[in-house]
C-alpha cells in the first residue's frame, strides 16, 4: 500500500490508527505546531495501563525517512534516556516504537510540558551545556548506519539544485540571488572541513528546546544525524561577538565536565550557518506543494523575500570571511 497523503490525514484517520493499537481515547485531538510532520495531543489510556494521561502522536511525513532511519532515531533516544539524558522517548507498543499505518509510520510519546529556554539566561545555558555534554558523550559511543550526515553535498549543492527549479524566485532577481548564493556556497564548502563527526541532535535551537523544574529537555530527535559537535551549540549564540563568546563559554564550562570539545570546531560556525540558511530556503521550495506551506509561509512567494535573501547572503559572505570566534585561555 502506498503511503498516505497528509491531506487525507483527518482526525478520524488518526483516531482509527490509535484505536487499532488498543488505546482508549478520552478526549479530542489538539493539533500541535509542526510543518514537517503531523502532530496531535490527546488524553487516553494505553493497553493494560488503566491510567488516563496526556499523549502526543506524531505521523511522519511519507518518504522523508526510511523505516531504518526512524528506528535509529528511536534507538538513539532510548540510549540517551538510559544514560539519564532528559529526552522524551517514544513508547513501544506490541514490541515496536515505529508504528505502521496505511503505508506510513507514526509514533506515540508521553506529553511533557515546559516553557521555552531563554538563550540569554546564563543559568539556563549552563544547564543546556551539561545536557549537551552528556548527549554528545552518548553520541560519540557509536555511529549512525542509516541516518544522514551534515555535508556540503546535502545542504549546499542539493539545496542549490532545488532552488534552481524554484518558480517562486522572480525573474528579475535570478541573477543577483544566484550570484550571491554561489559565492556563499563556494566559501562555505571550502571552510566546512569537520575533523570528527558524531551523532548530534541536529536542530538544536530555542524553538526545539523546553525547560521545566528539572532543566532543559527535547521532546524528540527528528533531525538527528552525523555532524560536528558545534552543530548543537552554535544556534544558541546570538547578539554581538562578545555576547556570543560569553554564551559559548558559559555552555562549554559545563559541557566539558562530560565531553571534550575541540576548539578547532569554532571555524565551522559560519559555514554551518550558511548551510542552514540555504537548506531552509530549499526546504520551503521542496515543500511548496503542501498546502500548509503556502498558507503559513505566504512571504516565500513575494519579491520582497527574495530581495531580502540576496542581501542576507551577501551579509553571510562577509561573515564567512571574518576570523572565527576564539575561546579565552583555559577552554
Amino acid at each position: 500500500m502506498s503511503a498516505f497523503c497528509f491531506a487525507d490525514l483527518t482526525p478520524d484517520t488518526v483516531l482509527d490508527a490509535l484505536e487499532e493499537l488498543g488505546l482508549a481515547i478520552d478526549s479530542g485531538l489538539t493539533a500541535l505546531n509542526s510543518f514537517e510532520n503531523r502532530v496531535y495531543q490527546f488524553r487516553g489510556e494505553l493497553p493494560g495501563q488503566p491510567t488516563i494521561q496526556r499523549w502526543v502522536v506524531k505521523f511522519y511525513r511519507p518518504q522523508r525517512w526510511s523505516l531504518q532511519q526512524l528506528q535509529e532515531e528511536h534507538d538513539f533516544t532510548r540510549e540517551l534516556l538510559a544514560a539519564d539524558v532528559p529526552v522524551v522517548a517514544p513508547v513501544s507498543l506490541h514490541g515496536q516504537s515505529v508504528l505502521p499505518y496505511a503505508g506510513g509510520y507514526f509514533a506515540l510519546f508521553p506529553s511533557r510540558g515546559g516553557r521555552s529556554l531563554e538563550t540569554d539566561n546564563e543559568e539556563q545555558l549552563a544547564q543546556l551545556g551539561r545536557f549537551l555534554g552528556r548527549l554528545h558523550q552518548v553520541g560519540k559511543s557509536k555511529v549512525f548506519q542509516h541516518r544522514p550526515t551534515f555535508s556540503v553535498e546535502s545542504h549546499l549543492h542539493q539545496s542549490r539544485q532545488a532552488l534552481q527549479q524554484c518558480p517562486q524566485i522572480p525573474p528579475h532577481m535570478q541573477s543577483a540571488f544566484f550570484t550571491a548564493l554561489d559565492q556563499v556556497i563556494a566559501e562555505a564548502a571550502n571552510q566546512y572541513q569537520p575533523k570528527e563527526l558524531i551523532r548530534v541532535h541536529g536542530d538544536c535551537h530555542a524553538g526545539n528546546l523546553f525547560i521545566d523544574q528539572q532543566g532543559p529537555f527535547f521532546v524528540d530527535l527528528d533531525d538527528c544525524r552525523m555532524g560536528p559537535a558545534i552543530q548543537d551549540l552554535w544556534m544558541m549564540l546570538s547578539g554581538e561577538r562578545s555576547d556570543q563568546l560569553l554564551y559559548l563559554e558559559t555552555m562549554l564550562e559545563e559541557y566539558q565536565q562530560y565531553c571534550d570539545f575541540n576548539p578547532v570546531e569554532l571555524k565551522l560556525i559560519e559555514p554551518l550557518r550558511a548551510m542552514r540558511m540555504i537548506h531552509y530556503m530549499a526546504w520551503l521550495a521542496r515543500r511548496w506543494d503542501d498546502p500548509a506551506f503556502a498558507m503559513n509561509f505566504p512571504w516565500f512567494a513575494t519579491d520582497k523575500y527574495w530581495e531580502q535573501q540576496a542581501l542576507v547572503l551577501k551579509e553571510q559572505l562577509f561573515q564567512l570571511r571574518q576570523p572565527p570566534l576564539s575561546l579565552q585561555p583555559g577552554f
